[in-house]
């Protein structure tokens, strides 16, 4: 039940961030997904696709994680691995979306100057 709670909150921070993105990007209609080397953009999407897609990527990461977790027993000494697991996939998942928010950033105050 514990893991459920966990992957429900990450789940849930991720959404409001991407939503509290969508009123601070609002002015944009295309974020950039992917930067190159030089640190130009190789693609952009429509602002909300760009910011769903995080919340949709968590909710299948995170939700495949919890069912698994509850249908199936780890390997005999890895039972104590699957909540510190979880969490390190939540963490990512939001320290990604967040240096995703500040390249985008980044990107819009460049081309602005």
């Amino acid at each position: 039940m514990g893991v459920l709670i966990v992957a429900t909150v990450f789940v849930s921070v991720i959404c409001i961030l991407a939503y509290r993105a969508n009123t601070r990007f609002q002015n944009e209609a295309r974020l950039p997904m992917q930067w190159g080397f030089t640190g130009q953009v190789n693609w952009s999407a429509p602002r909300r696709v760009a910011l769903s897609f995080m919340p949709i990527l968590a909710v299948a990461l995170l939700g495949f994680f919890t069912i698994m977790s509850i249908n199936a027993s780890p390997k005999a000494g890895q039972e104590g691995l699957v909540f510190p697991v979880l969490v390190i996939m939540g963490i990512t998942l939001v320290a990604a979306q967040l240096l995703h928010f500040w390249l985008v950033e980044r990107t819009i105050r460049r081309n602005v100057d």
